[in-house]
């Protein structure tokens, strides 16, 4: 009776390959490629031939089942990004940090993102009243400024003062603003340049000798400050006036305070801003 050989009527799994081991055709074996295992079948005979190299199968091997290399994150939010020649781990951020390109426009990283870090308002409802200088001085409006305590180093600090009315019984108001870092002592800040025996001053504003006692105007102003301070450290700026007249400054009210229904002699609102912007 004739044999017939039929050869393999079954893939054969030959297990871990072994570069020692002569491989048929369809023999099965599992390989780790790097740090990745995967499974192979034999297409041609081989010996000595590794099923794959850098994720590339052989030409005997092909195959079967690709496995996937081991994550290299070991936290919760950590996050897989691409190196220079292999995946790798991105630990999470800090709380508050957000994801960014770095600074050689390479790869990524966790830091401070957008330019606008955070806002600070002091609102005022009420009316504030301070006694005139009648020139011999400028003197804190009081409750108008605002603090504001950086969170990181460089910043700059974006001020702005509106208030809705501001009036007095004289001509016309000097107005300046002040600094102070950490409860230090407070420096004139965003001043005309020194001419002479003139003030130095940030602006004027006109008063109920101009625009009438029963009138009065809002009063806007804003700059950019640079300051020198350490993260964690409280900024106040506050507003100053010096009175060309002896009569009060006020904020929120007219000169002439006439209990009635008239527009002009009504209560206003204002609001002093700071924003931290990053450098």
């Amino acid at each position: 009776m004739a044999t017939i050989d039929l050869g393999k009527i079954k893939q054969v799994f030959r297990g871990t390959y072994n570069n020692a081991t002569a491989y048929a055709v369809d023999d099965l074996v599992a390989f780790t490629d790097g740090s990745v295992t995967s499974t192979y079948i034999c297409t041609t005979a081989s010996t000595g031939n590794n099923p794959s190299s850098g994720g590339t199968a052989h030409a005997n091997w092909a195959y079967v089942a690709k496995g996937q290399a081991t994550s290299p994150t070991t936290t919760q939010g950590d996050i897989i990004v691409r190196g220079a020649s292999a995946d790798g781990r991105l630990a999470i951020g800090a709380a508050g940090k957000a994801l960014k390109v770095n600074a050689s426009a390479n790869g990524l990283e966790y830091g401070t993102a957008g330019r606008i870090l955070q806002l600070v308002v002091n609102e005022k409802s009420d009316v504030v009243s301070i006694s005139g200088t009648n020139q011999g001085g400028f003197a804190n409006v009081t409750g108008i400024n605002v603090t504001i305590t950086p969170t990181v180093a460089s910043s700059k600090i974006h001020v702005q003062f509106c208030l809705g009315k501001v009036s007095h019984s004289s001509n016309s108001t000097a107005v300046r603003f002040t600094r102070s870092v950490a409860g230090g002592s407070a420096s004139e800040i965003k001043r005309g340049a020194a001419d002479g025996n003139r003030k130095r001053v940030s602006s004027n504003i006109m008063g109920d000798g101009v625009i009438n006692a029963a009138h009065a105007m809002a009063f806007n102003y804003q700059f950019v400050d640079t300051p020198t301070y350490s993260v964690g450290q409280a900024i106040v700026y506050q507003m100053q006036v010096d009175t060309e007249g002896s009569g009060n400054f006020y904020v929120n009210r007219s000169g002439d305070d006439s209990n009635d229904t008239y527009v002009y002699r009504g209560r206003a609102f204002s609001t002093i801003t700071s924003m931290e912007v990053s450098a």
